[in-house]
């Protein structure tokens, strides 16, 4: 099938196959990038693209793909180490015709001497769940705010949070900042908190997985899907709404995540305005 999006012609296949075990056609994914593009983009822009494609469907193995495929259109650009970078709508519909499922970048643009936001990335260990991670993002709120930073909460579409801030520094200055405010709260909440990635240490803890601020690593983007058994979201959140606690961690779908940007706007277009 042939289709135009912002005037660059398309070919897409298969339309009518099933990602998601759930039903969720291929269809279905394309009109939620097509549709999410005015949020999304502006967090993927000038940012090398690392992709989880699922091929198979959502229920099946997928696999990373961080180089651009050799039958790229020549109309999407890509960084000088060979990685794609997504800016305008028919590159996502281009992806999700390709099961890229899961849109994961970088915490620095292409070519910038350093990063421009800095993310705590929070895992529950059973029998640690969502209500630990939200008592760790608050408590993170109030330690950035006391260095001066606005911060972003957002669900990863699975079990987890994220907290962000913008950020103005070099490639170490994120990672020491990032691993010292993780090692200070495992050390004021041993038995809450830890920032050691060893999986024995994790039960009944959340881990504050500082190490995402690594130049070589990507976080999945905001408004990007996730794979599992249904179409889940990793969607931003009000601080209310993580104070208050009425939401599960994968329970933002495609339809509310639409529903929401329309009513809400970008609730982490402040990351986007830089340090």
């Amino acid at each position: 099938m042939k289709v135009s999006v912002d005037s660059r012609e398309l070919s897409l296949s298969n339309l009518d196959k099933p990602l998601y075990p759930d039903g969720t056609t291929k269809a279905e994914v394309i009109d939620y990038y097509h549709r999410i593009a005015p949020v999304i983009l502006p967090h993927l822009a000038d940012r090398a693209l690392t992709r989880i494609r699922y091929p198979d469907g959502a229920d099946r193995p997928g696999f990373f793909e961080k180089n651009a495929p050799v039958k790229k259109p020549a109309w999407v650009p890509v960084s000088p180490d060979g990685l794609i970078i997504c800016q305008e709508s028919a590159t996502l519909v281009w992806l999700a015709n390709l099961a890229a499922l899961e849109l994961h970048t970088h915490q620095w643009k292409v070519g910038a001497p350093g990063p421009d936001r800095v993310v705590f990335d929070l895992d529950p260990g059973p029998p640690a769940g969502l209500d630990e991670c939200r008592a760790v993002a608050l408590a993170l709120r109030e330690r950035l705010a006391v260095d001066g930073r606005e911060t972003f909460p957002k669900t990863s579409g699975r079990k987890g949070m994220q907290v962000s801030s913008t950020f103005e520094g070099t490639f170490d200055e994120v990672m020491s900042y990032a691993r010292d405010i993780a090692a200070e709260f495992a050390a004021a909440a041993k038995d809450m908190v830890t920032d050691q990635m060893a999986k024995e240490l994790r039960p009944g803890k959340v881990f504050i997985d500082w190490s995402q601020n690594n130049q070589a690593k990507t976080t999945v983007c905001v408004y990007s899907l996730r794979a599992g058994p249904t179409p889940t979201v990793s969607a931003p959140l009000t601080w209310d709404e993580v104070a208050h606690g009425d939401f599960a961690a994968a329970s933002f779908g495609p339809a509310e995540v639409l529903d929401r940007a329309a009513r809400l706007g970008d609730l982490h277009a402040g990351l986007l305005t830089g340090p």
